[in-house]
């Protein structure tokens, strides 16, 4: 067949190789070129897609990592707001070291009483009515150092009476009150709130 083919004119042969270079061309286009094109986009999509959703995603962590340094602020906060307001059991402890401090403050302590408690939406007064006798001096000092206790405690309504010169110093008879306050628990939250309900009912009717 070669022999044939190269005794053809060359002008047919011209033909025969620009017919062949022709398919092979469509040959390559349509098996080859297309299908790769084809992949190509294909591929190029699904880059664009994973591209989007990978932005997407930094930006959610991003964001979640913004809202777990918040979660993590409060959450400290929390912490050092719960250090400072006791449990109902921790109470009694920290009314004995009120107690002691004044002791140690020099003050006689004339009377500690505790209150009933005033129950508030999250947290309740805890007010523990005082007496003490001393001095000027020994009373400021007491109460700097219930002003650092870890918990929080109010002194107020500060009553002074009866000054004497006792051994050669004034002294005094105080009466105030001591507040410290508590976190509700979640039953307690819970009843307040139903009482609440209630009442709103009531004065609708």
């Amino acid at each position: 067949m070669l022999d044939q083919f190269f005794d053809l004119p060359f002008s047919r042969r011209i033909f025969v190789y620009g017919f062949i270079t022709i398919l092979l061309v469509a040959l390559y286009y349509f098996f080859l070129h297309l299908p790769a094109q084809a992949t190509i986009g294909e591929k190029q999509t699904q880059l664009q897609t994973l591209g989007a959703e990978k932005v997407n995603l930094l930006a959610k962590l991003q964001k979640r990592e913004v809202l777990k340094a918040e979660i993590d602020k409060i959450e400290a906060q929390f912490q050092e707001v719960t250090k400072q307001l006791p449990e109902s059991k921790e109470i009694p402890e920290l009314l004995r070291q009120v107690s002691n401090l004044g002791r140690d403050s020099g003050l006689e302590i004339t009377l500690f009483r505790q209150q009933g408690e005033n129950l508030k939406d999250l947290y309740a007064e805890v007010p523990v009515e005082m007496a003490v006798r001393g001095g000027y001096h020994q009373l400021a000092l007491f109460f700097e150092k219930v002003r650092h206790l870890d918990r929080i405690v109010n002194i107020s309504d500060i009553n002074m009476k009866n000054p004497q010169m006792v051994d050669g110093q004034l002294q005094v008879e105080a009466s105030f009150s001591a507040t410290t306050y508590r976190f509700l628990t979640e039953e307690e939250q819970a009843r307040i709130a139903q009482q609440k309900e209630e009442e709103k009912k009531k004065q609708k009717r």
